[in-house]
């Protein structure tokens, strides 16, 4: 059967994409060595060892929360460029600030592959809603379109009668930007009586796109509407297809990346189909980023049947929330990590999830713990001081049987009463 995708690689044998994959893994990390700031973080480790995920996943994480901090020695990438800035095409600045930087080689965002699953040819024309300002977007669109062929309107946001009088005068027959901005633009459309029906496929991005606003887009004449997930960090990260007018199941991951879901506040990956935070590790040979925590949640799709569109690589149910579940506690954060740190002292705990109850002012927190067989109850007391240890606060311990916590990728779980 033949498959209408950008080119042969979305249509492997997953066997074969994840032996590419783990063969490249030690030259990135040997890339990556060669920056000074991947220096520091990947100390001691031998570029030749990482050959797999399991080896992968002893690597340290690098989470984009920390990179306001880690930026600033040296500037503007905290050493984690492996080709000088004087080499790029464009740094932008996102708040924080945070600087990402872009190279100069084609699609350097990947781009092409969501746009291409979204209805974009060769002599197409796109209308580019997303923004010029500062940040990448705009240009990760205009990278993917010029690999297809389409030309690009450059329209960026806002401004809404002379988008609406672009697309009335020049029919593009793609739109790019935000839902919010798409559905705007089709009623100001409708208020000034103007054709903007030439529009038939959205690629949309940067907000949730609820399945009623789908259905509204696809009442209001744009048939072929789908959803990327994309950071100004790596690109283009996972993007979802359709076939025959259908969206199918789940987001396809880039075929450039390599991509773990983990534990907040730890390194460790989640069985396959549990929720937890997306970690990429990005082949970028000019900012290659290895165990990069975007803190995003999601999870893998299992036991789906394979994408009605003919691509192969894994899937993930795409985004489900921030990993960040830092919770007050009478007047002290806690965080996902000291969980972790709290876990680790206590090899006999095999998963943990914080509860924290009663009222604010009042409130109370039960470290739920599975535990297999029976607890001593000197490793109920154990875990009590090593939470006063790391928290600071007094806590308590609940034992659960292994399984019976629930796989949604808490860590910390705020059953408060806030009314």
């Amino acid at each position: 059967m033949t498959f209408d995708t950008l080119d042969a690689l979305e249509t492997r044998d997953p066997a074969v994409r994840e032996r590419d994959l783990m063969a490249r893994l030690p030259q990135l990390v040997a890339l990556a060595k060669r920056a000074p700031g991947w220096q520091r973080i990947l100390e001691g480790v031998d570029p030749a060892s990482i050959d797999s995920r399991a080896a992968l996943a002893t690597l340290p994480i690098t989470r984009k929360s920390d990179l306001k901090t880690l930026q600033k020695d040296p500037m503007p990438f905290g050493g984690l460029n492996a080709t000088p800035l004087s080499a790029m095409s464009r740094v932008f600045v996102s708040p924080g600030p945070i600087f990402d930087p872009e190279g100069r080689g084609q699609d350097w965002w990947r781009f092409a592959r969501p746009l291409y699953a979204g209805g974009v040819r060769d002599g197409g024309l796109l209308q580019n809603c997303f923004s010029y300002h500062f940040t990448p977007a705009a240009f990760m669109v205009e990278g993917g379109a010029f690999r297809i062929g389409s030309a690009v309107i450059p329209a960026g946001a806002g401004q809404t009668e002379m988008q609406v009088q672009a697309m009335a005068d020049l029919k593009p027959d793609t739109y790019v930007g935000t839902p919010s901005f798409l559905r705007i633009i089709i009623e100001k459309a409708r208020e000034m009586g103007a054709d903007i029906s030439s529009v038939r496929n959205a690629v949309m991005g940067a907000e949730a796109l609820p399945q009623s606003l789908r259905a509204w887009f696809q009442e209001n004449g744009v048939p072929n509407v789908i959803q990327t997930y994309a950071s100004a960090d790596i690109g283009s990260i996972a993007y979802e297809t359709a076939t025959d007018g259908v969206v199918n199941p789940g987001m396809v991951l880039d075929e450039d990346l390599i991509v773990e879901i983990v534990r907040p506040g730890s390194g460790e990956p989640v069985a396959p189909g549990d929720t937890g935070e997306v970690v990429v590790t990005s082949f970028n040979p000019d900012y290659p980023l290895i165990r990069f925590a975007t803190g995003d949640m999601s999870a893998l799709l299992v036991d789906a049947p394979p994408s009605k569109c003919g691509r192969t690589n894994s899937r993930i149910k795409g985004w489900m929330g921030r990993a960040d579940q830092t919770t007050k506690v009478r007047a002290m954060f806690v965080h996902p990590s000291q969980v972790d740190n709290i876990v680790r002292r206590h090899p006999e705990v095999l998963k943990a999830r914080l509860v924290v109850s009663g009222r604010m002012a009042n409130d109370a927190m039960t470290l739920h713990c599975e535990v297999a067989g029976d607890a001593a109850p000197a490793l109920a007391a154990a875990i009590v001081e090593s939470i006063r240890d790391v928290t600071k606060l007094r806590g308590e311990v609940a034992f659960a049987p292994p399984g019976s916590l629930p796989a949604d990728g808490k860590v910390i779980e705020d059953a408060r009463d806030y009314s």
